[in-house]
């Protein structure tokens, strides 16, 4: 039977070694999801809340560990870990307080005696689940699902693999019902064919993504040809775009931060920043400035800023990225190289005359390197923010917030956030449009995606005429 090994990237050291399941094995955890759905289902949202408000406990107790094996098996800095785990038990709290809110049952007035709009649950929901946020990507999907009453299979990916097992641990401490909630440990070379036949099996009511472009085409077309509900948060290269007028020392502080948060292994970080030509050289120069400051190195370490990539692979398909840009014409200003150390390293690096045709312009680099293009006016600016086959995020810097929402209202995206980095908030929907993906998760929006919309006509006595059809 295959195996998981996880590893350190700040070492390459082996972490743990996980068996994977049997094919018996995960045919038995759909089974005992199931059998646990149609239970939980008859629990009342105040009871499903009672355990969403223990799980938040559970983390907040745990966060240390919990912090810590993020960082070893993906590499982020660990103060960035313990708000990835604070993120999680908030999340956990909104949907424990809302839930009741978001799937109360809607009157609606029409020409029925009674008649009104349901939200239930639609059984068990298959999430696949990305590396990069490990804690926070999971809770995110799996709060709602189960305050709606579903049960919830994760297929993590396998270099997170202990986080995997770590959120079922959470949940089944906070009491939630054996088989509600499972991690199943899938090796990578079945992981194709092991998410197909799940997401074919008819006791699956649902399948959500997060991950790559390709990876998300792969299930959104299994998930339509068996006619099953699917959500889809995938790839972006999200504009950044600076004004003119933006206070452009607070700026250029805000874009090293967004962009090398996590070591820009994040969906929703800018990757485009987009400069208005008379503030581009100043805008470049800061930037460069603080890049230059910037402390890689183990993220176990309070004094880092950022840590390794994730993976080798990864690693390695950022350098090539990075030696095409530069061939394609666009000018390393910092970095551009991997760093002469144990773990899967790269500078931060800056990238300047980024023009069409570069990688660094075409695709998503997802990896510490911020590209910057200058543009003439605002016009340009909106005409190069949309022009890529993305749009999850997008944000606009300007001293005037009413201009710069205009200039936001030109851009396609899922998001748009003025003088603000784009981030993720229970509170609010998130999702993207074109290949960026379709669905929303949190907010009210979230929790309807995992239900099944119930339309209620009630008469108090029979209907004398059938009336008109469709």
């Amino acid at each position: 039977m295959s195996a998981i090994a996880t590893t350190n990237p700040s070492t390459g050291a082996v972490l743990g070694t996980y068996q994977a399941m049997s094919d018996q094995e995960l045919d038995a955890a759909v089974e005992s999801a199931r059998g646990a759905q149609v239970s939980w289902a008859d629990t009342s949202v105040a009871e499903r809340a009672k355990v969403l408000h223990a799980a938040a406990g559970e983390l907040r107790t745990d966060s240390r560990r919990l912090a810590e094996l993020i960082s070893c098996e993906m590499g982020k800095p660990l103060r960035e870990s313990y708000a990835e785990v604070e993120k999680c038990a908030r999340g956990l709290e909104y949907y424990a307080t809302n839930a009741e809110r978001f799937l109360e049952e809607e009157i609606q007035d029409t020409a029925a005696d009674d008649c009104w709009v349901s939200y239930e649950p639609l059984g068990i929901v298959l999430a696949i689940m990305p590396w990069n946020y490990p804690l926070w990507q999971v809770f995110r999907f799996a709060a709602p699902a189960l305050m709606a009453g579903n049960a919830a299979l994760l297929k993590h990916s396998p270099n997170t693999t202990g986080v995997a097992l770590e959120t079922q641990a959470v949940l089944k401490a906070a009491g939630l019902p054996v088989g509600l909630f499972t991690a199943l440990v899938i090796a990578e070379p079945d992981v194709p064919a092991a998410t197909e036949k799940l997401i074919a099996d008819p006791r699956i009511g649902a399948v959500t993504i997060t991950g790559s472009e390709r990876a998300g085409s792969a299930v959104g077309a299994i998930a339509g040809r068996e006619i099953k509900k699917s959500v889809l948060e995938l790839g972006g290269s999200d504009p950044f775009v600076v004004l003119a007028d933006a206070d452009i020392p607070a700026v250029a502080s805000a874009a090293v931060d967004a962009r090398f948060l996590n070591a820009g292994q994040s969906c929703v970080s800018p990757k485009r920043f987009i400069v208005e030509e008379p503030v581009a050289d100043e805008f470049t120069r800061l930037v460069c400035e603080r890049v230059l400051a910037l402390r890689v190195g183990d993220p176990c370490d309070d004094s880092t800023d950022v840590g390794p990539l994730a993976r080798q692979d990864l690693r390695d398909q950022l350098a090539k990225q990075v030696e095409d840009a530069v061939e394609a014409g666009s000018v390393v200003r910092v970095g551009g190289k991997v760093v002469d150390r144990p773990g899967f390293f790269f500078e931060p690096t800056v990238l300047t005359n980024v023009r069409p045709g570069s990688v660094a312009y075409e695709e998503e680099l997802f990896g510490p390197v911020l590209s910057i293009i200058t543009v003439r006016d605002q016009d340009e600016a909106v005409v190069v923010a949309n022009d890529t086959r993305f749009g999850l995020g997008a944000s606009v810097w300007g001293f005037d917030v009413d201009n710069a929402i205009s200039v936001g209202r030109r851009i396609t995206s899922g998001a748009c956030f003025i003088n603000s980095a784009v981030a993720s908030d229970p509170a609010v929907p998130f999702g993207g449009t074109k290949r960026s993906g379709y669905g929303r998760e949190l907010w009210s929006a979230g929790i309807r995606e995992f239900v099944n919309v119930r339309t209620w006509w009630s008469m108090n006595r029979p209907a004398g005429s059938a009336g008109a059809t469709e």
